[in-house]
């Protein structure tokens, strides 16, 4: 704050690392004059800032929007690869825009975008103190955000979407990234609880590692999730085949199946039979790699 000569409470620290271990506080003092002569707002500098906050990310992660005719824009850096989860994880992510707006309109931008974005994803349900998700305006265009109308939230919610998209992928050890659909439930809570008792099961996650259509596993996850479900309305569909209705095995092709898994992004949707409720929730696989990096290197 002294360097920058702002107050205290205009500078917000971040960090990830190993669990109880203090920063390093002395190195960390002693470079800020040379990363502050360093800064920049080109495209080189802010991803040079992505490249600078990797640890076992597998490639940094930005994106930009223009809003009112590229008059004033929106850029994102994200940082996350494990400990993903909803609400709490060693996630941080940056968000910049040169739109004029308060700090209550910000503020409710922001949850907006997170709901569908960043409280949708997961790659091991595990969590951390860390969770960062910041939203900073300079108003340097002169554009109020009032004036925008839905363009700006619209814009947001794309920036945040593909930051989102970028972590899951990046994951430690994400060889199938799934896009699990939960439909017909009676509300937005009871299809995210089933979403996400789905997303963590460790059965279901090494099943995707293998592309093995195993069903059953994921009607076990659906079964434990806390919903009171009528199993007789439940189905599971693997790509846009119907491998189980009613809780009883469809004749599929579990070739196809498989052949679904196998790539890069796989769809998976549960229909609970319940109400007109929906949601997306963007989750991986677990592989042995996943377990490599997590064993060999402390975090």
């Amino acid at each position: 704050a002294k360097l920058l000569r702002l107050s205290t409470n205009q500078v917000f620290p971040s960090s990830t690392g190993i669990i109880g271990v203090p920063l390093p506080e002395g190195q960390i003092i002693s470079r800020l004059p040379s990363l502050i002569a360093s800064c920049g707002s080109t495209t080189d500098y802010m991803r040079g800032f992505a490249e600078a906050i990797l640890t076992t990310d597998s490639r940094p992660k930005l994106f930009s929007a223009s809003v009112s005719s590229g008059a004033a824009s929106i850029t994102g850096i994200a940082k996350g690869a494990g400990m993903i989860h909803p609400q709490l994880a060693t996630m941080l992510v940056y968000l910049l825009t040169d739109v004029a707006a308060s700090s209550s309109e910000l503020r409710k931008a922001l949850g907006h975008a997170c709901d569908d974005t960043f409280h949708t994803i997961s790659i091991d349900g595990d969590t951390s103190t860390n969770d960062t998700v910041l939203l900073l305006a300079s108003g340097a265009s002169g554009i109020k955000l009032r004036s925008l109308d839905d363009e700006f939230q619209t814009a947001l919610d794309e920036v945040c979407r593909s930051l989102a998209q970028q972590i899951v992928a990046a994951g430690e050890g994400v060889q199938h990234v799934i896009r699990l659909s939960v439909k017909s439930a009676r509300n937005r809570t009871e299809a995210l609880q089933v979403a996400r008792t789905v997303a963590h099961s460790l059965l279901v996650k090494t099943a995707w590692a293998g592309a093995d259509p195993n069903w059953g596993r994921i009607l076990a996850a659906i079964g434990r999730s806390g919903v009171a479900l009528d199993p007789r309305r439940v189905s599971i569909l693997i790509g846009d085949q119907t491998v189980c209705r009613g809780a009883v095995a469809c004749d599929f092709d579990s070739r196809r199946a498989h052949q679904e898994l196998s790539k890069p992004e796989s769809r998976v949707e549960v229909r609970l039979g319940r109400g007109k409720s929906a949601v997306e929730f963007l989750t991986t696989d677990l592989t042995t790699e996943y377990v490599r990096i997590n064993a060999d290197y402390s975090t």
